[in-house]
């Protein structure tokens, strides 16, 4: 049986995304939700998108957007979603409110990128669909040499928790190999 909420944690290219992937597989009709963005004229970043999208399923429908808050609260459509991936969303969240600069975090900026995130993880708690996100787990790294580093590190680090705390599984990729971190009702 699919379980409704599961987190799956790693490194860059650990294989976090693939194993995603093929925890949805059964099914014909799955929202994938592709929190990167655009990223006009990088061609090695347009080249994973691809490779991406030729792993999935043809029936799989993609949605771009970081409104993952929307997503997971939207009644009319019952498929399941997969999220790729939150330490994108949270750039973007960072970005949206230009909360890299000690200036703006101190200013309301740490309060704004908080809400979004607290606000994410009630729409995860409370979602009724069948969700797989995907996360880069940043604790087990070199501590970033920027206050924005860590700005980002370690906010990336409590919504990780805050997604896990409300999930019934959660999983961490290492080298393509998966270890079981919660498992709650299997």
């Amino acid at each position: 049986m699919a379980l409704p909420r599961t987190l799956i944690l790693g490194g860059a290219r650990s294989g976090k995304s693939t194993r995603a992937e093929q925890l949805l597989l059964t099914h014909d009709d799955v929202l994938y939700v592709a929190t990167s963005g655009q990223r006009d004229g990088d061609v090695d970043w347009a080249r994973r998108v691809e490779l991406h999208r030729e792993r999935r399923p043809a029936s799989w429908r993609t949605a771009e957007t970081c409104e993952l808050e929307r997503v997971l609260a939207d009644p009319a459509d019952p498929a399941p979603v997969l999220i790729d991936c939150l330490a994108l969303w949270l750039t973007a969240v960072m970005d949206e409110h230009d909360a890299w600069t000690d200036e703006v975090w101190l200013d309301g900026g740490e309060q704004a990128v908080q809400a979004r995130c607290a606000a994410l993880a009630e729409a995860w708690r409370t979602t009724s669909r069948q969700v797989v996100a995907v996360s880069n787990e940043v604790g087990m790294g070199v501590v970033p040499a920027t206050a924005a580093g860590r700005r980002f590190r370690d906010t990336l680090g409590r919504l990780n928790m805050a997604v896990a705390d409300a999930s019934e599984q959660v999983l961490l990729v290492v080298a393509g190999q998966v270890l079981t971190i919660k498992a709650t009702g299997v």
